[in-house]
């Protein structure tokens, strides 16, 4: 089992909090620091210090550490267009010594569009838009050196791109795809995804999504393509003590009203995010994204690194 570290800064973290926190999750042998892709805080309240944009991030990270991976989970196709995120990515793929992977998917938080004048088209579209700058970025990333990239789409249109920057990793840093849509979100991950990942659910529900994938891997004709077979991922909340009473008290945000759909978190002692992580294994999962909520709780994340990983197989 691959463990990586997500975090949500739109919570409220500065950049020196996430350097901190990113730094001593390579120090303790996470595989991968992630972070959400959001402009401002899921409750009624703005956090503080106020948002900062992931790619942006990920690039002064890229320069901060020399081992973990680095990601999103993830970015909202609404906010960037396909070509230049390609570049970013790319960019910042070489800025790392390639250790970047890119989580796309279509955006959801009216909110935090509204607020920052960023268009929020219908559910539909955006799903439409997300297809499109899949094509798009895999594209461009693929596209042999000295050729040109043209793509003439319903929302998007390049004519002649130069197809650069190339990144490090070749074809392309790794594409993750997740959510709980049963329909287009399983096709797109079979058709462009390196990872699909199921967020923050029960394993039973993560287990009807990877059934779903599964089986749309079989109708695109990805089995039989020579790809390699998609990473299935899950997202998992925890909150973790050596105490009921110090996991309870790292529980306390997940109280908080918000935005999200209802989550499935692990609150409680190393061994039963140990079980919680074997249940996930047992239907196929290889990799996990653990979200840690508090960036000064560096004891939080020393926890789980000491007595969870040693546990776990391929994590160091």
């Amino acid at each position: 089992m691959r463990v990586c570290v997500f975090t949500e800064p739109h919570r409220g973290a500065s950049y020196d909090d996430q350097l901190r926190f990113a730094r001593r999750v390579e120090e303790t042998g996470y595989e991968g620091f992630f972070r959400a892709d959001h402009y401002r805080a899921m409750g009624d309240e703005p956090a503080l210090p106020g948002p900062t944009d992931a790619w942006l991030t990920m690039a002064a990270l890229a320069r901060e550490t020399s081992r973990i991976r680095l990601g999103t989970l993830v970015t909202s196709a609404t906010f960037r267009p396909p070509g230049p995120l390609a570049v970013m990515v790319a960019q910042v793929d070489q800025m790392s010594g390639g250790r970047v992977e890119l989580g796309i998917g279509a955006g959801w938080f009216e909110r935090e569009h509204t607020a920052y004048g960023i268009p929020f088209p219908p559910v539909a579209e955006r799903f439409d838009r997300l297809a499109e700058q899949l094509e798009v970025v895999t594209g461009l990333w693929r596209t042999p050196l000295g050729e040109t990239y043209s793509f003439k789409g319903e929302h998007y249109q390049l004519l002649d791109a130069p197809a650069l920057p190339k990144p490090v990793q070749r074809p392309g840093p790794p594409v993750i795809v997740g959510g709980r849509g049963p329909k287009r979100t399983p096709e797109l991950a079979a058709r462009y995804a390196d990872e699909f990942n199921m967020p923050f659910k029960t394993v039973a529900e993560t287990a009807a999504a990877y059934q779903r994938v599964r089986e749309a891997c079989q109708r695109t004709g990805r089995d039989a393509s020579g790809r390699a077979p998609l990473v299935l991922s899950a997202g998992v909340v925890v909150a973790i003590g050596r105490t009921d009473a110090e996991a309870q008290r790292r529980a306390a945000p997940l109280h908080v009203k918000s935005a999200l759909p209802p989550e499935d978190p692990v609150v409680g002692s190393p061994a039963q995010l140990v079980d919680r992580l074997g249940e996930f294994a047992a239907i196929g999962t290889t990799r996990v994204h653990l979200r840690l909520i508090d960036f000064d709780d560096l004891d939080h994340l020393e926890l789980i690194a000491a007595e969870v990983l040693p546990q776990l197989d391929g994590t160091r």
